[in-house]
């Protein structure tokens, strides 16, 4: 049996360590969730009011995403033998469905605002949704830069999320101010909503994809065959290969590796290892070689 881990680095500088972008981020956008509130309450702006919905989910979002990547360096112990790097994966899981309960909750709102509308101070709307504006745009080049995991991915849905509210909320302010049509407040709301949603369910999509062991999507598993058959003449053949998202920074691989000489088997493995990561960036290749027996034809049978 072989397994091999390589570390390699290049001359990039590392990105930011996600979970203190995650804590910066947290920072900003809770304060800013207080003041929108205070804004949206003073206005009886819907759309600001679910933007500081937004902006408060967001920071929570940010907590758990800044804790998820904190436990994904715990290194691996009895009980968790890859560590703890699937607290990413936990943390994408927990801020989906946090969205989903806020989409509710704004969608519900919205549906009573339509039935009843109220007047809303535009003037404050529109500059309050501005600053709200630069603050996800900053938060969400904070996150961007960092490292892409779904973890980070989940904290950034958020924090898109609350930028589509901030954009619904001056929208909204400018056609109120133009034509005094109130309704659009809640309208705008509902349709952030519905971007919210399917942003959301992709993401979700992704974390299912990893905790089903599903082969990544950039990944064809007939060509990493291909490949590895390929990797050294002396492999006869190769099956019972498995591919598998660790992690959003790990790719493992299991394969059997049929050969005519056992003797040739380190060999065999370093080529093949090296020739995964390079062009597939599978870091966790665990390969079981296995000597080569030709099927036998009976002329008699």
């Amino acid at each position: 049996m072989g397994h091999e881990h390589h570390h390699h680095s290049t001359g990039h500088h590392p990105p930011p360590a996600s979970s203190r972008v995650l804590w910066v981020g947290l920072l900003i956008t809770l304060g800013f969730a207080g003041v929108e509130a205070m804004a949206g309450w003073w206005a009886s702006s819907l759309a600001l009011l679910g933007d500081a919905g937004h902006m408060l989910t967001d920071a929570m979002a940010l907590g758990i995403g800044a804790l998820a990547a904190r436990l994904a360096q715990v290194g691996p112990n009895r009980r968790y033998s890859y560590g703890l790097k699937r607290a990413e994966l936990v943390g994408a899981l927990v801020n989906v469905l946090f969205m989903y309960a806020v989409v509710v909750l704004v969608a519900f709102s919205a549906v009573q605002r339509l039935a009843d509308p109220a007047v809303v101070d535009a003037g404050t709307v529109v500059a309050v949704g501005l600053i709200g504006l630069i603050v996800n745009v900053l938060v969400a080049w904070l996150l961007h830069r960092g490292e892409r995991t779904l973890n980070t991915q989940g904290a950034l849905l958020h924090v898109m999320g609350d930028l589509l509210g901030s954009l619904a909320a001056i929208l909204a302010g400018v056609v109120i101010l133009w034509t005094g049509w109130m309704p659009i407040d809640p309208l705008l709301s509902l349709f952030v909503c519905v971007l919210i949603v399917v942003s959301s369910t992709r993401l979700l999509l992704s974390a299912l994809n990893v905790v089903m062991a599903a082969v990544p999507r950039e990944l064809d598993l007939d060509e990493i065959v291909q490949a590895m058959r390929k990797a050294d003449s002396a492999v006869r053949d190769v099956h019972h290969v498995h591919v598998w998202r660790v992690s959003s920074a790990s790719t493992a691989l299991s394969a059997h590796v049929e050969l005519d000489d056992l003797r040739q088997w380190p060999a065999i493995q370093q080529a093949i290892s090296a020739c995964l990561e390079e062009h597939f960036q599978i870091d966790h290749p665990t390969l079981q070689p296995e000597l080569h027996r030709p099927t036998v034809v009976c002329a008699s049978c």
